[in-house]
């Protein structure tokens, strides 16, 4: 049981920083041992009359800090592991961005474009079913993920009140806005993915002015960061979805982009642009390379092909390990996704702290105070990569890791 509750993946992501922190054998096992980990099955009479049985998954992975934070996600392929990492990189991720919570992750096997509406919806209560005893607004708070969105924190709201017969909008986040949600939460990981990339070019000292920039991933958080960039005259050169990309060296107008994608639902036809290939996208020379798609897109077989100055992460694990450590190599930068896509549980903890006082700010308020936890955290990571020496993935890691053993010595925890 006790190894089945181990992350190895995280032994992996610890390696790297190990000599750095000199970690003892009870800090390792604090930050590699999920808290609580929660596999379960439970059943869900579907449209034809016939009892599916599903599984899901939560780890509850460190909740020194507070109470732990993370997604949902629905996927046919999610798995334990899978979540135990997530959970981790969530727990890092809320200490980067001073937020008080630990980190956490759920999911649930299930392809949720081969179900019906009424069925999605049934899965999501019946996981919230086999929950409610142990997550809430003060122990564990869900957040939408892969295949979720507000209408499925909705009825996962709903059904946790309806067990507890208490209004809770803390209880999630994600939410319509009518129902409790933040303004901005839909451009929250964009807007902060921007912040982010603005204060390291000014200590780059890069303009932005002109600055070329190349994004693969067109879905909410790819298309949000081109539109908000090309809005501040930077100049998106290229953009691709999941099945094409188009390409300008003088820049693509990005609002007619996105207003063709809504038209013809795919980027390609788009007039003045050359079509390319994901794979074609990631070789393009640019200044600015943001990953807004899916995991392992850069690895070692294309990374060599890579052609750009630095890297945003926006989507979760882009680069695999070996890639990191050629890019490094490249000296090319790369702002790391614990970081770089930390705008959206930042806006999930302001939603929960109006949740908590039932007062609710504008988005402009919303937004200066997203701005300010981006920026705070940014330069909080110059000035530890310039502390140990570092690039900004150990850089984070390392400060990540000393605010969380910092207080579990507080909490007696550890000695």
């Amino acid at each position: 049981m006790e190894k089945n509750n181990v992350c190895i993946n995280c032994f992996d992501m610890l390696n790297n920083i190990g000599g750095s922190l000199n970690l003892n054998e009870t800090e390792v096992d604090v930050l590699t041992k999920p808290r609580r980990s929660f596999t379960f099955s439970f059943p869900v009479i579907m449209d034809d009359g016939k009892t599916k049985i599903f599984t899901g998954y939560r780890i509850q992975f460190n909740n020194a800090r507070g109470p732990t934070k993370g997604g949902t996600r629905f996927h046919p392929k999610v798995n334990l592991e899978e979540i135990k990492t997530l959970a981790f990189l969530m727990t890092l991720k809320c200490a980067v961005t001073n937020l008080p919570f630990g980190g956490a992750k759920g999911g649930v096997v299930c392809d949720p474009k081969k179900i019906s509406k009424g069925e999605l919806e049934r899965v999501s209560r019946a996981y919230v079913r086999e929950l409610y005893r142990f997550i809430g607004p003060e122990t564990d708070i869900p957040a939408p993920d892969v295949n979720t969105n507000p209408q499925i924190m909705a009825w996962m709201l709903d059904e946790y009140e309806k067990i507890t017969g208490k209004h809770a909008h803390g209880f999630i986040t994600g939410k319509p806005v009518e129902l409790g949600g933040s303004q901005i939460r839909d451009i929250s990981t964009s807007m902060g993915g921007y912040f982010v990339l603005r204060e390291i070019l000014k200590q780059m000292d890069i303009k932005s002015e002109g600055t070329k920039v190349v994004v693969q991933g067109f879905g909410n958080v790819g298309m949000n960061i081109a539109k908000i960039l090309h809005e501040r005259e930077y100049k998106v050169i290229a953009v691709s979805d999941s099945k094409f990309g188009i390409y300008n060296e003088d820049g693509l107008d990005i609002k007619k982009v996105i207003e063709h994608k809504n038209e013809a639902k795919a980027l390609s036809s788009f007039q003045s642009a050359k079509e390319i290939t994901n794979k074609e996208i990631l070789e393009i020379e640019c200044d600015v390379l943001i990953l807004a798609a899916l995991e392992d897109q850069i690895t070692k077989e294309n990374v060599d092909k890579v052609k750009t100055r630095m890297i945003l992460e926006l989507a979760n694990r882009p680069i695999t390990p070996e890639a990191d450590v050629i890019l490094a190599k490249r000296v090319i930068p790369v702002i790391p996704d614990i970081l770089a896509n930390a705008g959206g549980v930042v806006v999930s903890y302001l939603e929960w702290v109006q949740n908590s006082m039932n007062y609710y700010w504008t988005e402009e308020e919303v937004l200066k105070k997203l701005e300010e936890y981006m920026t705070t955290a940014t330069g909080e990571l110059e000035k530890t990569c310039k502390n140990y020496s570092c690039m900004m993935r150990d850089g984070l890691y390392i400060s990540a890791i000393n605010k969380i053993l910092h207080v579990e010595r507080l909490r007696g925890v550890l000695k």
